[in-house]
């Protein structure tokens, strides 16, 4: 059978248009060397006429699936769906510490055993598409290692049988186009089977907090893919190593937002907790925290002393902990003493050596760019320093994968190139069926969207940068002081204290509370949280003016930009501040700016199709 090389041109075409960026070289590479040869399995196995879906995205989620075979199975006569993990290694071992990672020289750490990258895609996939989450048999898994020998890669077989995934080399390819007969039919096109699956019904994505008990206290309630499960295992296999020969080692896992941090911090938290392992989780943020007492440790006390602040280990011995989850970690201050800490505490040790020594392996998870204040230095080569300083293996493990806003690659690109954070500017949003961007001409259009977005059972909450001044806390029964002013349109910041004022919630529980709606929140709040829709006002100190953007350090009311801090710092944490605020949202976002310049800007990068207006 020739293959029709231009299939490739228009593959690209199709990935720019999905993802906003053109696939790199050996994306393309692969291509060119695996879809030939599937192709020509395929029609070797007189299955001509089954219907192939290349790079399948998985819903609310950027990952993809290198192809998904649809057609009918020869016996039951129900659509089958064979999800196909090709790769192009042709030797493979499985890490000594762990068989589901393995090990290849031409990476530098530990990747995920296919097998156990198509078994979690195939539970993935049922969790989330209605066509196939009643009827999970189904859907099956294979991963086709092409150029690969038995010789080469037979102990990643140690695998085979979980979740019923199998694996084929090149030398036993008639054995796949066995496979292949047994589970489609050469008599049933495909067509109508893939048409269901493209067609099924998104399943609502897990929301971190609202899960958060049951991940810690009973099972696990997300299934972690790729990258996300190699920092899991990382993690993991350090603690049995350190267990072990009595050894201590440091993991870093970096990732923007959306990646998936925070599930894997519970998730790690979890299976050490019900396993019996010394473990806490730590942040910088009291929202963060506060939240996950209540939620996580609903009624249970032992569960909500888990989680502590970066500042709660001055005193604590060294390796007192089998491992410590620090979320958030760039939140990690220069010390931990503030103007409460006691004179013997005030050591002037920094907050990074602390977390460092208080646990045999300690965890950083951070993304680099939501550092949003002054001082704030958890970076990775904060961490490698001060791991080396003691001697001390420092794995890093970065995750880029997108699981909020919609798992939409192109909105988070758009977001980052707005800001000026990446690339060369802005660009013309150019919408995809992942994730919604609208642009509110007014404030109260923007509320007003949001609220009916409520009334169909969605989340959401409104945002601004730190552009209004904030009252002290009313007292019990006073209505809240109306600080965000624009025009005639004024709505309260959210509450800054520990205690519900006139029905708003507490400042930790603004994200979560749906009585967080009546106020705005502002980034120190949204910060780590999710919500379904997220509107976000950008205020006088992010202006566009001409060709580019312009920093108003005088319009901030945030009282952490002294006049001791930069001006470029004051113009990074700006754009850092609105890239938190803007990635807050898992199904869309809606914009409005203050500023009749910058609001025209957005119109037009959004496009008219996409305005909220009254």
């Amino acid at each position: 059978m020739a293959f029709d090389t231009s299939l490739f041109h228009r593959l690209t075409d199709r990935f720019v248009h999905t993802h906003g960026y053109r696939p790199g070289p050996a994306e393309i590479r692969s291509w060119e060397q695996s879809l030939p040869v599937l192709a020509a399995t395929l029609d070797d196995a007189g299955l001509g006429d089954v219907e192939v879906m290349i790079e399948y995205a998985l819903p609310m989620n950027s990952k993809r699936i290198d192809a998904v075979l649809a057609g009918t199975h020869p016996v039951t006569g129900e659509p089958s769906y064979v999800l196909v993990e090709l790769k192009q290694w042709s030797e493979a071992v499985p890490s000594e510490d762990d068989p589901v990672l393995c090990v290849l020289e031409r990476y530098s750490g530990p990747v995920l055993n296919p097998i156990e990258q198509v078994r979690r895609y195939r539970e993935y996939l049922v969790n989330f598409n209605g066509a196939v989450a009643t009827h999970p048999h189904r859907v099956t898994g294979v991963a086709f290692l092409h150029n690969a020998t038995e010789f080469g890669v037979g102990g990643l077989r140690s695998l085979e049988g979980a979740g019923g995934v199998r694996l084929f080399t090149g030398d036993r390819r008639g054995e796949f186009i066995d496979c292949l007969r047994a589970l489609l039919s050469p008599l049933s096109p495909g067509a109508e089977a893939a048409d269901a699956l493209l067609a099924g019904k998104t399943v609502p994505s897990k929301q971190l907090m609202a899960v958060a008990a049951q991940e810690v206290r009973e099972r696990e309630q997300f299934v972690l893919l790729d990258e996300q499960q190699v920092a899991y295992r990382t993690v993991l296999n350090a603690v049995h190593r350190a267990k072990r020969s009595d050894t201590k080692e440091v993991v870093v896992v970096t990732g923007g937002p959306g990646t998936g941090k925070s599930v894997i911090a519970l998730s790690l938290l979890g299976e050490l907790y019900r396993s019996g392992v010394p473990a806490l989780h730590a942040t910088g943020s009291q929202s963060f925290t506060k939240t996950m007492r209540k939620v996580a440790g609903a009624r249970k006390r032992e569960v909500q002393d888990l989680f502590k602040y970066f500042n709660s280990f001055m005193a604590t011995e060294k390796n007192s902990l089998d491992v410590l989850i620090c979320d958030e970690a760039h939140r990690i201050r220069e010390t931990s003493a503030n103007r409460f800490t006691s004179a013997a505490h005030r050591t002037g040790r920094p907050q990074i050596e602390e977390l460092m020594d208080v646990a045999r392996v300690p965890v950083f998870l951070l993304d680099e760019h939501q550092v949003v204040r002054p001082g704030e230095m958890g970076t990775v080569a904060d961490i490698r320093a001060a791991a080396a300083l003691r001697g001390l293996a420092c794995h890093v493990v970065p995750l880029d994968s997108q699981f909020r806003c919609g798992g939409s690659e192109a909105y988070l690109r758009w977001v980052v190139r707005l800001l000026g954070l990446e690339g060369d500017g802005p660009v013309v949003w150019d919408p995809d069926d992942r994730m919604r961007l609208l642009v509110a001409e007014s404030p109260a259009d923007l509320e007003s969207f949001l609220d009916s977005r409520r009334a169909q059972g969605y989340s959401a909450r409104m945002s601004a940068g730190y552009c209004w001044p904030w009252s002290p806390e009313p007292k019990p029964g006073s209505p809240l002081p109306l600080d965000v002013v624009i025009g005639d349109w004024a709505r309260p910041w959210n509450l800054r204290g520990d205690r519900a004022v006139s029905g708003a919630p507490p400042s930790a529980l603004w994200a979560t509370d749906p009585a967080g709606f009546g106020q705005i929140g502002c980034v120190y709040t949204a910060q780590g949280f999710e919500y379904d829709w997220s509107g976000v006002i950008i205020g006088p100190d992010l202006l566009w003016r001409g060709d580019q953007w312009i920093i108003n350090r005088a319009a901030s009311r945030d009282p952490v930009f002294k006049r001791s801090v930069s001006e470029a710092e004051v113009r990074r944490l700006i754009r850092n501040t609105y890239k938190v605020l803007l990635t807050r949202g898992m199904v869309g976002t809606v914009v409005h700016s203050t500023d009749p310049e910058t609001q025209e800007k957005l119109r037009e990068l959004v496009g008219a199709r996409h305005l909220v207006t009254a």
